[in-house]
């Protein structure tokens, strides 16, 4: 047994060295205090000190003061460590996007400064022909004055407001017991096809790709006063805010100054009676997010503002939408989206189609989708890192030490020779 133990203490790396022989100094003891001091603000940075963190500490130690009660101990550990020990990292993965169908949902916030909110409309269609005009589901409309103050906050409604003895589809006025059936002007699709509203009639003149050229000759919308409601809103502008869902294809969303409506495979504006020489598009977007918010991810388009200097046109946005999960530390995961865009102005007068003026979003999706997964770093890595903190700062500090104890010795036996004067 003796043959063994002497066997393990040849092996030992550390061999002790007698405290008579030990040579102590002052510029050593201020060597090991400003080392000292150093490996403890670095092991402090390890545990990146929060308010979480510190109660954690604080509980640590209550419970080394009541080390007997370990089984309730344990528990508490077990729910707390993560905080205190492990540092929290983000890890970024990229593959292939395989799925397929589904929708995909587009958060917006936009101020026109210049745009009636009457005039305002909301399109949006997809490469697969689907088609949605003039959209006001989950739609809401602030109209604001020429300094930003909201004057009204509205959706859009269907329908006309009540009115008395109207004109019915032949020409005769409403009797007591009769039910309204108004004209269509025209643009009936059928013999009981009736328009009760100005709306209604607009709507039936773009199914049949006509445009309502004087509203004041349609008695649905003389008597809502649609043109004297536009005529009011003069100088004033709109912020158009919601939320709206779309097939997961390539599209466009937009915002026109006007009503569309569909013909010969495109689309068109009515501008109405009401369209002046051209039409302000400058804008603001306040939001725009493709699915729910992503922590730590700012949209690039939140905030941008752009002014037109010039006569109409069309503000164009290229968006590639990039599929995101991202999963937090607790196991939470939200499926949404990044995206990148580039922008482009196109001048009416330089375009050979007369493009309506309007703001146009062309979205397509990219075929690689982002994971991001939060996760802790390993125990032993957090004990890795306060190894090499303590070890690196040791024998730094041993070899700066040693260079003044040396060169304090040499220069001492210089100045003992008389070679310093």
């Amino acid at each position: 047994m003796d043959r063994m133990f002497n066997k393990l203490r040849n092996l030992d790396a550390y061999p002790k060295v007698n405290e008579d022989f030990y040579s102590r100094s002052l510029s050593g003891g201020v060597i090991s205090l400003v080392s000292s001091f150093f490996i403890a603000m670095l092991v402090i940075s390890e545990f990146r000190w929060q308010k979480y963190e510190l109660r954690v500490l604080l509980k640590l130690l209550l419970i080394m003061r009541n080390v007997i009660n370990s089984a309730s101990i344990m528990v508490t550990v077990k729910k707390e460590k993560e905080g205190l020990y492990l540092r929290k990292v983000t890890d970024t993965q990229l593959v292939v996007d395989t799925s397929r169908g589904g929708k995909l949902r587009i958060n917006f916030d936009v101020t026109f400064p210049n745009v009636q909110c009457t005039l305002l409309s909301l399109d949006a269609m997809d490469i697969s022909g689907e088609q949605h005009l003039d959209i006001r589901h989950d739609i809401m409309k602030k109209r604001i004055d020429s300094h930003g103050n909201v004057i009204e906050v509205r959706q859009d409604g269907i329908g006309a407001p009540k009115i008395e003895k109207p004109l019915q589809k032949d020409g005769s006025r409403l009797e007591h017991n009769e039910a309204y059936c108004g004209s269509c002007f025209g643009a009936e699709t059928s013999d009981d096809h009736c328009c009760n509203s100005c709306e209604e009639v607009r709507e039936a003149y773009r199914k049949k790709g006509w445009g309502m050229t004087d509203p004041d000759l349609i008695d649905q919308c003389k008597r809502e006063g649609f043109v004297q409601k536009v005529k009011d809103e003069e100088g004033e502008g709109c912020n158009i805010h919601g939320s709206l869902e779309v097939n997961k294809v390539a599209g466009n969303f937009h915002f026109a100054t006007g009503k569309s409506f569909h013909h010969s495979s495109m689309n068109l504006l009515d501008l109405i009676a009401l369209q002046t020489e051209s039409y302000n598009i400058s804008h603001k977007i306040n939001k725009l997010a493709f699915g729910d918010a992503i922590p730590g991810i700012v949209n690039p388009l939140d905030g941008v503002q752009w002014e037109q200097t010039s006569s109409n046109g069309v503000y164009q946005y290229f968006i590639k939408v990039v599929p995101t999960i991202y999963t937090d530390i607790r196991g939470h995961t939200i499926q949404s989206n990044q995206f990148s865009v580039t922008e482009h102005y196109k001048n009416s007068d330089m375009d050979h189609y007369r493009s309506p003026p309007g703001v146009f979003f062309f979205y397509d999706l990219s075929p690689i989708k982002v994971t991001y997964t939060e996760k802790h770093t390993a125990f032993l890595h957090f004990l890795t890192n306060i190894c090499a903190i303590i070890g690196g700062v040791f024998t730094v500090a041993g070899i700066v030490d040693s260079f003044v104890y040396h060169g304090k010795k040499a220069l001492k036996k210089k100045v003992e020779l008389g070679k310093l004067r």
